[in-house]
This record gives C-alpha cells, structure tokens and sequence, in this order.
C-alpha cells in the first residue's frame, strides 16, 4: 500500500501534518503541482491521477483542503487504485473565486472507504457543509470543534488524530515511521472529535 499525500490550495508548508507526514511515513509520496497559487482543475486532477496510476500498490489518499475536492474529480483509471481516503478540511470552492473551476463539487457516493475530517470553525468551508460532503461521498464523518482548517495556523502540526484514522483506512499495513508519536495516536482520536458513520 502507498500513501498518497495530496495537498490543497497554495501546497502546505514546513510543519503542516502533510509536509511532517510526507518525511517520515517510509514510502508515502506527495503530489506536485505546477500552479499553487492559481489552481487549475484539469491540471491538478491529472497530476494527481498520474502520481496514483504510476504505484506498483493500491493507494490510500490523504488530501486536504482543495486537494480533497480535487480527489472526488479523479478519473476511473485512478480511482480503482484506491483502496481509502482521509479527507481533511476541504474546500468550498464556490465561496473563493480562485477556486471556482473546481465547482460543482461532485456528490456521487465514493467507491472506496473514506473519512472525512472537518472543524467547527473551518474559515474556508462551513462544518455543514462538509457534513453534506461527508454524507453524498459516503464518508465517516468526524467533526472536531473549534481545529480551524486543520493546519499550521490552528495548531496543527504531527496531529495524532489524523494519524490514527490513517491507520484505521491502511488496516493491517503497518505504517512505518520514523520519529512520529504513534503510540499516542488511538487515545487521541476520542479527545479530539466524535466519529459518526453517515
């Protein structure tokens, strides 16, 4: 199995999750794009098909923001790759004009296990609708009060909650890290958000 490290709008600096995760998960690759600043939806979308499709394994996706949407636009070559996705913060691309040519947002039911994570306060998507994202993806939903957009800015750097719902959609894969604090990792999930199958 591969992680897939898909970040969102303007890519996600030094001591964001990602850019943590990407270091230290053995074997994780992180997406590319030519244009952070001014995203285009069909270039984005095959650069990360083509990341997915050059895997040797099946991939587990972990997206945030704008790279969330971007995942739910995938072509069937690369969606039959993934085998899950943790799906963190996303966008509404309908409310910065920016990302406008990555609206309407699809709302066709995934066809791989997936998690969607969103905050209370997210600045850049209302919980509600992600919740709405959560229930037409068929997506466990978990909702984490006052975390921002769930990055460097709102506190979130190694986030041990993300890591262990990652494990949760790797199953029996082991995921192999360097110095990331794993062991703490399942008893933070209960302190920071309920986890709700919708």
């Amino acid at each position: 199995m591969r992680i897939i490290i898909v970040p969102g709008w303007r890519d996600s600096g030094p001591g964001h999750w990602q850019t943590l995760w990407a270091e230290r998960l053995e074997g994780a690759v992180r997406v590319q794009q030519d244009d952070w600043i001014t995203p285009a939806r069909k270039a984005w979308v095959a650069s990360i098909a083509r990341t997915i499709v050059l895997q040797n394994e099946p991939v587990v996706i972990v997206a945030h923001s704008l790279g969330c949407i971007a995942t739910t636009h995938l072509p069937p070559d690369a969606v039959a790759r993934i085998q899950g996705a943790l799906l963190v913060a996303p966008a509404d691309p309908e409310r910065r004009a920016v990302l406008s040519d990555f609206a309407p947002v699809p709302y066709q039911k995934l066809p791989y296990r997936s998690v969607l994570v969103a905050s209370s306060n997210d600045p850049f998507c209302p919980v509600r609708l992600a919740g709405a994202y959560a229930r037409a993806w068929g997506s466990e939903f978990v909702r984490m009060q006052d975390a921002g957009h769930i990055n460097v800015e709102s506190g979130h750097g190694e986030w041990p909650l993300g890591m262990a719902l990652l494990q949760s959609l790797a199953g029996d894969a082991p995921l192999t890290a360097s110095s990331l604090h794993l062991s703490s990792s399942a008893s933070s999930a209960s302190s920071f958000g309920s986890l709700e199958t919708v």
